[in-house]
């Protein structure tokens, strides 16, 4: 079961909690816990804030990842963490790519869920493994390859954060 608190934190359009929901089952499918999560859907300001301060990077990026940080002796319990997304980075991305805002949406989802799984992409092997996973997801649902028109170009990921990332 999924527990999935979202938080609109933006005045910005976004999609619905079903549409999150489904989403974020896809991303946690090959989990066969319980999950909870927390997806804080934010502005420029709260995602430029963020980022600044988990990342030092001065501008607003598309998703966040915090996973949990849970002490060993309570490892059992479901908390996965929380997924920060800038929803007008979201829209102005998927303007400027030529994508369907649900597919980028949908994309971003699974991409953050998969981190708070473990997944990663800072090396190469890491990288293919995860993308080649969004890209099944992604084809489950009938949305298209998301790295399709992008193979060359440098696409900038959000890293998986925690409250000690320097």
């Amino acid at each position: 079961m999924l527990e999935l608190d979202l938080q609109h934190a933006s005045e910005a359009s976004a999609p619905s909690e079903a549409q999150f929901r489904l989403w974020c089952e896809m991303g946690l499918r090959q989990r066969s816990a319980d999950s909870e999560l927390t997806i804080r859907l934010v502005d420029e300001t709260e995602g430029r804030e963020l980022n600044h301060t988990w990342r030092h990077k001065d501008y607003a990026t598309n998703v966040l990842s915090f996973p949990a940080d849970v002490p060993d002796e309570m490892l059992d319990i479901p908390l996965l963490g929380d997924l920060v997304i800038c929803v007008p980075v979201v829209a102005r991305e998927a303007r400027e790519q030529g994508k369907e805002p649900d597919a980028h949406w949908a994309h971003l989802v699974i991409h953050g869920c998969l981190h708070l799984l473990g997944y990663d992409h800072i090396d190469d092997e890491e990288a293919e493994e995860m993308e080649a996973l969004e890209r099944t997801l992604l084809e489950e649902l009938g949305y298209p390859d998301p790295y399709a028109d992008d193979e060359s170009a440098d696409h900038q990921h959000s890293e998986p954060l925690s409250k000690d990332h320097e």
